[in-house]
Order: structure tokens, then sequence, then C-alpha cells
């Protein structure tokens, strides 16, 4: 077998269908972008549809396959009206991926109960209610990918951690809950976590030379981490190479967190 063969037979998505929320940006658009170019069929859903039409032609102009769906993930029938339209682009999903998230973070004190409505919403709950309609499904079949996309906030409080820390915490504990459940059925669920990623999420801090700055000292490689960075680990954990890592919490974060 060469060597082209064994990293084909590795990690090769050819017959694989995506699902990757968030994915008209950031973290989640060079994921999707990733997995489609890996040979997944890839429905990308978020709110703007200029953004959302932009990834889709990118990834056409790489030569994959993609869809595309505008919808609101902040309420369950939101939520229910997605997963059904991404259904009817290219079949069932294999993999799904959470990556939409809200970064609502005022002061402990002055969170309110809308702003905690929203972050679980959007951030927790949507990621559990599409798990619970296509989860089952993959382990019918016999194969699934469950990958989210957490936070540094899930393991330590900094920034005003407040309800996103909760959420995103909340997300790995969800993702050892449907480990334990599908993983004996060949679907395994894991978490990507960054460190500081220059995206539009973070663009309060992102604007802030000098935090920047600090963030980029606070880890190994000496830089802060850019959306591209996920390319690599999004294949693997969706691909057969992953068969058997499941319940994780994947740090993508240049030693952000163990410095």
């Amino acid at each position: 077998m060469s060597a082209t063969d064994y990293l084909s037979e590795l990690f090769s998505l050819d017959g694989r269908v995506a699902v990757v929320t968030g994915g008209s940006s950031g973290i989640g658009r060079a994921m999707a972008v990733a997995l489609a170019r890996a040979g997944a069929s890839v429905v990308v859903v978020a709110r703007r549809e200029a953004e959302l039409d932009d990834t889709v032609r990118e990834i056409a102009a790489h030569g994959g396959r993609a869809a595309r769906v505008s919808a609101d993930l902040g309420t369950r029938d939101g939520v229910r009206a997605a997963a059904e339209e991404a259904v009817r682009a290219f079949g069932e999903p294999d993999i799904l991926v959470n990556s939409a998230g809200v970064n609502l973070r005022p002061p402990m004190g002055e969170l309110g109960e809308d702003v905690w409505d929203a972050t679980l919403s959007v951030n927790l709950e949507a990621p559990f209610l599409l798990g619970q309609r296509f989860g089952p499904g993959m382990a019918e079949r016999g194969y699934g990918r469950i990958i989210h996309v957490t936070s540094q906030q899930a393991h330590r409080a900094f920034v005003q951690s407040g309800a996103y820390g909760v959420s995103k915490g909340a997300l790995e504990s969800l993702a050892r809950s449907q480990a334990e459940a599908w993983s004996p059925y060949g679907v395994t669920c894991n978490t990507l976590v960054p460190g500081f990623v220059m995206t539009p999420l973070n663009e309060r801090l992102s604007s802030d030379p000098e935090k920047v700055a600090a963030l980029a000292a606070r880890t190994l490689t000496g830089r802060n981490g850019i959306a591209e960075d996920f390319a690599g680990a999004v294949v693997f954990l969706a691909s057969r190479a992953s068969a058997y890592v499941t319940g994780q919490s994947v740090f993508v974060d240049g030693g952000f967190s163990v410095h």
C-alpha cells in the first residue's frame, strides 16, 4: 500500500456527510472547508446568509460539495427546523460539528437572565438537541462523529467567564454523556478546546493589542491561534483514524493551557 493510499484509508471522508454549525466564519468555517477538502459533503448552518454563501463558494472552489442552511439556533424550533433542512441537502449526517456559539460576558453581578438564557440556548441546548436528532441514527448505522467546540473557560475562569464558561463546561460534560451512550455503536463524541484564536467571536479582545500580545506570550508556541489550526484536528476526529478516541477534550491551544 502506498503512503497516499494509507493516509486516505485513515483520514479520507469520501462518502461522508457533515453538518457544521457556526460554519460561516472563524473556526467553524475553517473546519467546514477542511472536512469538505477531505471528501465530505458539508452542510453549513449559521445565521448570516452572505457569509454562508461565501463559505459554500470557498468549498466549491476547492472542488468540494456544500450546502447552506440559514437558521436561528437560539430557539428549539429553530434548531429542529435547521436539522431537517440540513438533512434534505445530502441525507442523514455521519459527522456533526457544533461550533456555533455566542460570547456574551457581562460582569457576573450584571449577568441577567436574558444573557443566561441566550448563552445556554445556543452554546449548550442546540448541541444537545442536534445530538438527540442525529446521534441515534449514527449509532444505528454503526458510524458517527460528534465534535463540539468548547473553550478554555470550560476549565478555568478568566476574562469574565460568566454564563459562557458555564455553557462550555457543560458542553464537555455533554460530550462525555453522548460518548457513554453511543460509543459502543461506533459513534465517538469529543470536544476541541481552542486557546485564544483571532476570530470575530473574540473581537472584543482582538482589538486590544496589549492583551493580544499577553495572550500570545502565555502560549508555548509564542503565537495566538488562527482558525486554520483546527483543520487537521477536526479531520482526525471526523475520520476512521480516531475510532478509539472518545469522551475527550482535545486542546488545540499552542500550549496555552499548560503554561
